[in-house]
């Protein structure tokens, strides 16, 4: 069992028949927001799509209380600032460190950590169905990343 996640989210368009949505106004997208905790592998633990306009931080907050059934040992989260408060590191007893970025840092750079649900969210993104959320509820939208993460780890497992 993992000790140690990365929490990050990623909001995505839905279809007109797309169900519960919102509008993220940072992104400027209408859709849902796919929460995602993985290990420090790249690997899905808990994955939660939800309406757009859940801000990270409250978000986070049933990720990380779902995360403790399955998953015990998880101590540290490293998150963006998006998760930054007193209410995601208050749900649970996981510590919630935020990754900042570098202070002299110009343009885009790669943060330490961090990268590795950034390239999760580009494994589940080459399934043609999740580029875009068109399903109709919630639960199915969830089901249908579970079943793109288990592709992505049978890929990693037929390569070795």
């Amino acid at each position: 069992s993992p000790s140690a996640a990365v929490l990050d989210s990623q909001s995505v368009k839905t279809t007109e028949s797309g169900g519960p949505r919102g509008y993220d106004a940072g992104k400027k997208i209408k859709g849902r927001k796919r929460q995602a905790m993985v290990d420090m592998d790249g690997r899905a633990l808990v994955l939660d799509p939800q309406p757009a306009d859940i801000q990270d931080r409250d978000g986070a907050i049933p990720v990380l209380q779902v995360s403790r059934k399955s998953y015990p040992f998880v101590e540290k989260a490293f998150a963006d600032m998006g998760y930054s408060g007193g209410r995601p590191q208050s749900a649970t007893l996981i510590d919630v460190e935020i990754v900042r970025k570098p202070k002299h840092q110009v343009g885009f750079a790669v943060h330490p950590k961090r990268w590795v649900v950034e390239r999760f969210f580009a494994w589940i993104s080459r399934n043609r169905r999740l580029w875009r959320d068109p399903e109709a509820t919630i639960k199915s939208a969830e089901a249908f990343l579970y079943a793109a993460s288990i592709m992505t780890l049978v890929r990693r497992i037929a390569r070795t």
